[in-house]
């Protein structure tokens, strides 16, 4: 059969990025695996056990040369993955048999291996964030004092800037960065806990010494740069973890699909246009399209992954006891295809926060033609200090509004402002006076203030803070 006869994930072929591709393969894993028994039998024989010197040297020596094929062939017979794995280790490393996986279970290296993959999956995604967040900083200050209409209900409200709107998006991304960055500060590692968790195997092997066992569990954690592991566990760690780490992942697709919707809002506006290729086709039959197939594409990868968010949940709330088993093939599906479809999330998200189009034209035109609604705030307040009731007030404006909104849906002009002039209940306000101050600067209150302090007092000290998670390795997707 070959390749194109087979079904294929669309995360690996067209969406996820080689480098997160490559945490979650089979080779990757093996090797995690191998280093994690060498890490168990060093740590071992430095606290006691005999286990010889060529033992550890041949299995050091054969930590990146896993022959995959020859692991398939140990499981059709065995039908256990981690005995295939440890049977061909030995063939590879024969000094090292009787020592190999000594009083582990699988879990030692299923779970810990899964932990250290998604530790590095975390890390990947952080320097994205990072990425998303230096693209959005960009907008934000550049477009920090742009008026430009808000919206409630999809309903022109009061003006805001395009600056402050990308705020917005940039501040649901770097709460995302900052849980991100704690669950990687704070992951646990399950370490050595044998069966049932209990460590009996690990005290037998250490003649009833509770110190060595309980070291042991520390230097194996400190090997992998963890600073301990879990407290107590069942066979397994609690899949809580899983569940918290796809609650972040789950944040992540959540900021996500808020900035995409926006962006689909306003390219239907004409305001905003996320970027475009020279040769880039909209539709097979309507030539003229110019669709915001980036936004969509990232809102649907982002439904995916707040979905995946689920079986997490239900897995930590149905474990049995010390153990059971239906977690594993749900968790063999859930967490790469979480890892894979966030990273290619925030490959989009980073592509569209750093080229997407403002026509300020079209935003200028859309403010103006909104701008007598906005005013009527105004004249609401002046009213209430020249002694009008707030509520009397309010009632004729919106009675004006809706008849001036019918005239202008009609194919008149906006006579709004008129109308309240007229009006005997707003006779104090200098409405000539009013007339003359519709400039939209005037309506956008501490918009382009709070984008400042935004970006000074939060965002600047977060950005210096992630640093070291940075990254600039090409994506290799199309986007």
């Amino acid at each position: 059969m070959t390749q194109d006869a087979r079904y294929e994930s669309p995360l690996t072929s067209r969406y996820a990025s080689p480098t997160m591709q490559r945490l979650w393969s089979a080779e990757h894993r093996a090797g995690l695996w191998r280093r994690l028994w060498l890490a168990l039998a060093e740590e071992e024989r430095r606290l006691g056990v005999d286990i010889p010197d060529a033992a550890v040297v041949e299995m050091r020596g054969h930590l990146d040369d896993a022959d995959l094929a020859a692991v398939r062939e140990h499981e059709r017979r065995l039908r256990h993955d981690v005995m295939a794995h440890i049977h061909h280790f030995a063939d590879q490393a024969p000094q090292a048999r009787p020592y190999l996986h000594l009083g582990a279970t699988s879990c030692f290296v299923t779970d810990n291996a899964d932990l250290l993959v998604m530790r590095e999956a975390m890390r990947l995604l952080l320097g994205r964030l990072v990425a998303v967040l230096r693209a959005l900083r960009g907008q934000v200050l550049r477009y920090s004092d742009l008026p430009t209409v808000a919206y409630t209900h999809f309903q022109p409200a009061q003006l805001t800037t395009v600056g402050k709107r990308a705020a917005l998006w940039a501040h649901d991304f770097a709460l995302d960065a900052s849980v991100l960055k704690e669950l990687i500060a704070t992951l646990p590692f399950r370490g050595c806990k044998g069966t049932t968790g209990t460590q009996a195997s690990f005290l037998e092997l250490f003649d009833g010494d509770e110190g060595k066992v309980r070291e042991l569990d520390r230097r194996v954690a400190g090997a992998f740069g963890f600073d301990g592991a879990v407290p107590v566990s069942g066979q397994t760690y609690t899949r809580k973890v899983d569940s918290r780490i796809l609650d972040a992942w789950s944040g992540i697709a959540q900021s996500a699909s808020k900035f995409g919707t926006d962006l689909r809002l306003l390219q239907h506006e004409g305001e905003v246009l996320e970027p475009a290729e020279t040769e880039q086709v909209g539709s097979s039959a309507m030539p003229y399209k110019r669709n915001p197939m980036r936004a969509e594409r990232m809102c649907g990868l982002a439904r995916y992954v707040m979905a995946l968010r689920e079986n997490t949940a239900y897995t930590a709330a149905t474990q049995w006891l010390e153990r059971t088993l239906d977690d594993s093939a749900n968790r063999r599906l859930t967490l790469p295809e979480a890892a894979l479809g966030s990273d290619a999330i925030l490959i989009l998200a980073t592509n569209l926060a750093a080229g997407m189009e403002v026509r300020e034209a079209t935003v200028a035109r859309n403010v103006e033609r909104v701008m007598p609604l906005m005013a009527t705030e105004r004249w609401l307040m002046l009213g209430v200090k020249h002694g009008g009731d707030r509520q009397t007030l309010h009632e004729v404006i919106r009675t004006h509004s809706l008849a001036a909104r019918d005239a202008v849906e009609a194919g008149g002009p906006n006579m709004l402002l008129d109308r309240l002039a007229a009006d005997p209940a707003f006779a104090a306000v200098d409405a000539a006076g009013l007339r003359t101050e519709l400039d939209p600067r005037r309506y956008i209150g501490r918009a382009p203030s709070q984008v400042v302090e935004f970006v000074e007092e939060r965002l600047d000290p977060l950005l210096a803070s992630l640093e070291s998670y940075e990254i600039t390795d090409n994506a290799g997707v199309t986007v």
